[in-house]
């Protein structure tokens, strides 16, 4: 399979620039459900436009609906939104939202649908449940290495699409709610606002300031550059390199894949000649770079060479005093200016007494037009020469005549009218057959669908009693939580056991909250890699022998892996899986998971109008508002090998927790103020969750303890208790964007 070069578009120019300079494919947001809300997109027209635009160069599009949504926009827009497109000949869908994947599998069965990086694919198993699910193509997280990449490669038929070039987000794609929780802009729903891009001041555990003098941006990667890692990049399986930049001018586009071009191709045609020449790597470093750049998470971990720490600002002037006006110039002449055309074969032939007749060819295509009467030369004949320079005027038409031959007497005459006319009528017969395979027709969108299983009445809601649940992740939590009687369930975090006798320790847990009347769930991690639990799979079945009730599970890697033992019936799902709406919710049902979690970024009215009796509503907790592969800690002190908690204080003088996960290496950057639903216990129970549940994360044993016997007496006793603690309502009572 040739190996695809695709290009972001955030504009008809930048489009237009990226297939001039090379680009195999194309993607782009329209006018919504597009992970970049504030490009400057395309509209319905430019978007048919671009399909043909494409098709015409034998080039592909395809359309971000990456995003989460609501219900009413999942149920009443995307239909009438992807239907036109769809009909033109739209090459594939790129998708975040279960629900979404599911409602167009339904729609449009024959659509290709490409699992984006929003989806927080880090493993094979993941990837493997959604080609069952009829995904054609997936975009695995970004921080995934060779290795990893070569997995999912050897175990699934999908195509391996992966970003090369351009912004690194610090947090796992799909996974971040710093922009939402502290501004309201989603980073889900496409409106990031980049808080990692601003300066924060890292404190260790004792106060002490953390990292080198200048240090002041731990959250913000450089720009990853891999075209010098390029073979291993094919060799590894992927087959789609995807440029990151749909906010980026079209002579970014056009610079970045014209080199990338150059070298995928002297890669392809002579692989023991590859080598990336100083001067295109310092044309890539003008075109934008900050502070440098790094070779993304293919051959490390994470690290502090992969970070810009230092001041944007200055970076960003220098850069300014340093751009390479020759090198956009050129840009603007070669790619911009003059757009891609393709190549077709023409036979002319003029004589006397018969029609201007004109044959062209293009691949597989043939088209012929025929004008006017070609006559006698009453004075001046036409020559060769004239006919064919009038004839390749190909002006706005997609194509240019590679090869044109003329058969003519030698004493005719036709107009100039008559010739532009043969040429149009090659052009615009051309166009039609090269781009009347691709249209399709629409069925119409069934009228009643299986979504959720619909809100049961009030009888049924009220025979259900709301849970009080609780999750801990330290051994000191979980001896807190088992002393609060009313928790019927507690999600054990793997921290809550030590590793070297994890079994042992789970099971002795197990029994000793089964005495006291509880069940118990391992909560696995936020971020499973490839492998992470491939030691636990026999310890998993045993726990579920003696009494485990299931797992929490935070990502598509956990549900697959445990799918793929039988255990599907045995899982909650956390927040991150996200049900959104209620085809999200259904499609969670159909796989035989027992549980949702209502997800953070829902407002009060929308969670009223959901159907919650299978669905845990957080209430407190600490909110997770970056996971990530980085680790402050590292960065900026060093790797300590071991837990530990630092703090990271923006420009309005609040402290985020930061907590390091070493057995899994990956970081969690949590919100300054725990969320804390207290007053609105009735208005929640009036939602009818099947439980509430308390999130412990950073909380010491006395604090969990006091926290938990507060909320137990508000939510279980009607007890109302005076918080000491300042909280955050999080979304409770604000509409994301």
């Amino acid at each position: 399979m040739k190996t695809e070069l695709l290009a972001p578009a955030g504009s008809m120019e930048a489009l237009k620039a990226a297939v001039s300079a090379g680009a195999d494919a194309v993607y782009l947001g329209g006018a919504a459900f597009g992970a970049r809300a504030y490009a400057k997109n395309l509209d319905e027209q430019e978007i048919l436009s671009a399909i043909d635009y494409v098709h015409l160069r034998n080039r592909k599009l395809y359309l971000t609906v990456n995003t989460l949504l609501k219900e009413e926009e999942l149920e009443e827009k995307l239909y009438p939104y992807l239907r036109p497109y769809y009909e033109q000949g739209l090459d594939a869908v790129i998708v975040q939202d279960m629900g979404v994947l599911k409602a167009v599998r339904s729609w449009f069965p024959d659509l290709d649908i490409h699992a984006s990086t929003q989806m927080t694919v880090t493993g094979s198993a993941g990837a493997r449940f959604l080609e069952s699910l009829g995904a054609t193509r997936v975009v695995p997280a970004r921080e995934l290495s060779f290795a990893e990449i070569q997995k999912i490669h050897r175990t699934t038929n999908l195509e391996i699409e992966c970003f090369v070039h351009g912004a690194l987000c610090y947090c796992y794609s799909g996974q971040c709610l710093f922009s939402s929780l502290i501004g309201g802009r989603s980073g889900n729903r496409g409106r990031c606002a980049q808080p990692c891009r601003l300066p924060y001041e890292a404190y260790d555990k004792d106060n002490h300031r953390m990292g080198e003098p200048g240090d002041r941006y731990p959250l913000s990667p450089k720009d990853m550059c891999t075209v010098e890692l390029l073979p291993e990049i094919v060799k590894s399986g992927i087959m789609s390199l995807k440029i990151e930049g749909r906010m980026k001018k079209p002579e970014y586009t056009a610079g970045v894949v014209s080199i990338y071009r150059k070298y995928l191709d002297l890669y392809e045609k002579k692989p023991s000649r590859f080598h990336v020449l100083p001067e295109d790597m310092k044309k890539l470093y003008e075109l934008y770079n900050r502070d440098g750049f790094n070779k993304s998470y293919y051959t490390v971990r994470n690290g502090r060479d992969m970070m810009a720490l230092k001041n944007e600002k200055e970076q960003e002037n220098k850069k300014k005093q340093r751009r390479n006006e020759q090198l956009f110039y050129e840009i603007q002449r070669d790619y911009i200016e003059t757009e891609a055309k393709e190549p077709i074969s023409g036979f002319l032939t003029l004589y006397p007494g018969q029609p201007a007749f004109l044959s062209a060819e293009s691949g597989k295509y043939s088209v012929t037009a025929e004008a006017g009467m070609v006559e006698p030369a009453k004075k001046q004949p036409l020559t060769e020469e004239r006919v064919k320079t009038q004839l390749e005027k190909t002006g706005e038409t997609p194509f240019y005549f590679k090869e044109l031959d003329v058969c003519m007497d030698d004493n005719c005459f036709v107009p100039m009218q008559t010739l532009n006319e043969l040429r149009r009528g090659v052009s615009d017969q051309l166009v039609k057959e090269m781009t009347e395979p691709y249209r399709r027709k629409a069925a119409e969108k069934p009228e009643q669908e299986a979504k959720a299983s619909g809100k049961p009445d009030q009888e049924n809601r009220a025979e259900k009693k709301m849970e009080l649940t609780a999750s801990a992740e330290t051994r000191a939590q979980w001896n807190a939580l088992l002393e609060i009687p009313e928790i019927t369930t507690i999600y054990a975090g793997m921290g809550c056991f030590k590793r070297e006798i994890f079994e042992e320790q789970a099971e002795k847990g197990i029994l000793q909250a089964k005495e006291l009347g509880k069940q118990v769930y391992l909560m696995l991690p936020h971020v499973v890699r490839e492998g992470d639990l491939k030691e636990y799979r026999d310890t998993f079945r045993c726990l579920k022998e003696i009494g485990l009730g299931g797992f929490l599970i935070r990502n598509l890697e956990s549900f697959s892996f445990l799918k793929e033992m039988g255990m599907e019936k045995d899982i909650r799902l956390d927040y991150s899986v996200y049900t959104y709406n209620s085809r999200a919710q259904a499609f969670w049902q159909e796989q035989g998971v027992q549980r949702d979690t209502v997800p953070y970024e829902l407002n009060e009215r929308e969670i009223g109008k959901r159907d919650n009796t299978n669905s845990e509503m957080v209430v407190y907790g600490y909110l997770p508002m970056m996971v990530s592969a980085q680790c402050v800690q590292k960065n900026l002190n060093g790797c300590n090998h071991s837990y530990s908690l630092v703090r990271l204080k923006d420009r309005m003088g609040k402290y985020f927790p930061v907590k390091s996960y070493c057995t899994s290496c990956y970081s969690v950057i949590y919100n300054s103020l725990p969320l804390g639903l207290v007053k609105e216990a009735d208005e929640i129970r009036s939602m009818h969750p099947a439980a509430v549940r308390l999130n412990f994360t950073i909380e010491t044993l006395e604090e969990t303890k006091e926290i938990a016997a507060a909320f137990a007496g508000t939510y279980c006793k009607g007890i109302a208790v005076p918080a000491e603690q300042e909280y955050t309502k999080g979304h409770f009572r604000r509409k994301v964007e």
